[in-house]
C-alpha cells in the first residue's frame, strides 16, 4: 500500500462541526465548497466531471472510490468540476482491464485535492440533519482558527450564478452535421451525454454559450430547442430565463434538464428554493402522473421549484413527483410545446429508466404536439 504515511486533514464545516481523515497521496492542500453527497454505488468519474457540481466537495457515499480506475471516454465535461473530494477509502490500484489509469493520476493532472479515512456515514448523517452548507478541507489541521476565518469569505450557494463560470466561450457542433434534426443547445453547465443522446437521435446540435439570446439561437433556424443542467442557483439566471421566455412565446419545442427546467419554471413565474438537501444519487424514484409508471432515475440537484406555485399555474402541469419527498420532478405547458424534468434521463452509468423522454422531445418535434 502506497502512501504509508499520510498528512492527517480535517473537514469544517460552516457551522463550526469538525471531521478529521488524511490526505489522498502526498500534497499539502486545502480547499472550499459547499459540501454535499452522492449515493450512487458507480460512476464517480462522471459525477467529478459533471459542471452540476462545479464549486462542490463532493462525498461519497460508497465505502470504496478509485477501485475501477478511470476512461477517458467516461467525463461529462472537458475537466474535473468539483472543487474537492472526500472519501472512506480511496484505492490507489485499480482492476478494470479497460481502464486507462487510476483516479489518483487522474485526479492529479486536475490539481483536485482530495482526503480519504473520513467516517463519511457520520459526515452524511451531519449533513442530512442540518442541511448543505459551506466547508473547507485541508491538510492545516492546527490553524483551525485562520480555516474558520476564510471559510466565513466563501459565498453562499444560495443566490450563486455559476453557469458562466463552466458554459462553453464560443458556439460549437456536435453530432453529424447531415442529421435529420438540427437542435439549439443554451448551455448553463451541459453534460457530454446529453449531446450523445441527442446526437444517437438524429439530431446535429449547436451549443451555445449560457449568455445567447433567442435571436442567436434561432438564427440557426433548429427544429428545437434544449436548456441545459448546470450548476448554481437558477434564479440570478436572467439571460437564460429570458431567452426561455422567448422561445416559449414563438411556441417552438423546447425540452429542460435539472437546471433548466428550473429555468423555464423561472420564465413561467414559477420561484425556486434551495433545498434543506438536495438529490444526489442513481436510485432515486420517480412517479410518472401522466402514465402512473415509476421510474428509477439519476439526480443532481440543490434547489427545486414550488410545487404550490405550479399547482395553481393555469398553464402548467405537474408531469413527474419525487416519490420520496413529494417534490415537483417534471413539468409540461399546457398549450406550448414545451416540458422539462429535475432529473437526469441521460444518466451515465445509469439506471436508463427516463431515457424515453429523448424520444419524447423528438415525437413533440415531428408533431408539433403540445
Amino acid at each position: 500500500m502506497k502512501y504509508q504515511s499520510r498528512k492527517k486533514a480535517v473537514i469544517l464545516l460552516a457551522d463550526g462541526t469538525i471531521f478529521h481523515g488524511k490526505v489522498v497521496g502526498d500534497k499539502e492542500g486545502t480547499a472550499f465548497g459547499e459540501v454535499c453527497f452522492n449515493t450512487g454505488m458507480t460512476g464517480y468519474q462522471e459525477i467529478f466531471t459533471d459542471p452540476s457540481y462545479f464549486g462542490q466537495l463532493m462525498v461519497t457515499t460508497n465505502a470504496h472510490i478509485g477501485n475501477y480506475g478511470t476512461n477517458e471516454e467516461e467525463v461529462e465535461s472537458d475537466s474535473v468540476k468539483i472543487a474537492g473530494l472526500i472519501c472512506k477509502n480511496f484505492s490507489y490500484e485499480y482492476s478494470r482491464p479497460n481502464a486507462d489509469k487510476s483516479l489518483k493520476e487522474f485526479l492529479d493532472e486536475s490539481k483536485l485535492f482530495a482526503i480519504s479515512d473520513v467516517d463519511t456515514r457520520a459526515l452524511v448523517s451531519y449533513i442530512r440533519d442540518n442541511g448543505a452548507m459551506n466547508a473547507v478541507i485541508s491538510t492545516e489541521v492546527s490553524n483551525i482558527a485562520k480555516l474558520k476565518q476564510e471559510l466565513a469569505k466563501v459565498p453562499s450557494m444560495e443566490g450563486l450564478e455559476l453557469a458562466s463560470k463552466v458554459s462553453a466561450d464560443e458556439p460549437y457542433f456536435f453530432g453529424d452535421e447531415n442529421a435529420k434534426y438540427k437542435i439549439a443547445a443554451l448551455d448553463i453547465g451541459i453534460k457530454r451525454n446529453i449531446l450523445r443522446n441527442l446526437a444517437q437521435r438524429d439530431a446535429y446540435i449547436k451549443v451555445f454559450p449560457y449568455n445567447a439570446s433567442f435571436e442567436e439561437l434561432s438564427q440557426w433556424n433548429p427544429d428545437g430547442y434544449f436548456i441545459s443542467n448546470g450548476p448554481g442557483d437558477p434564479e440570478p439566471l436572467n439571460n437564460a430565463i429570458a431567452t426561455a421566455k422567448d422561445i416559449i412565446a414563438k411556441d417552438k419545442p423546447l425540452f429542460g434538464i435539472c437546471l433548466g427546467h428550473q429555468v423555464i419554471a423561472l420564465a413561467n413565474g414559477v420561484s425556486t428554493y434551495k433545498m434543506h438537501n438536495g438529490h444526489r444519487g442513481i436510485n432515486h424514484p420517480i412517479m410518472n402522473t401522466l402514465t402512473g409508471k415509476g421510474e428509477i432515475t439519476s439526480q443532481n440537484h440543490g434547489f427545486a421549484i414550488n410545487k404550490e406555485e405550479t399547482e395553481a399555474h393555469p398553464d402548467l402541469e405537474i408531469t413527474h413527483v419525487h416519490l420520496n419527498d413529494h417534490t415537483v420532478a417534471g413539468i409540461r405547458m399546457k398549450n406550448k410545446q414545451v416540458f422539462s424534468v429535475q432529473y437526469h434521463p441521460e444518466a451515465s452509468p445509469g439506471p436508463h429508466d427516463a431515457s424515453y423522454l429523448f424520444d419524447q422531445f423528438f415525437e413533440m418535434i415531428e408533431t408539433g404536439s403540445h
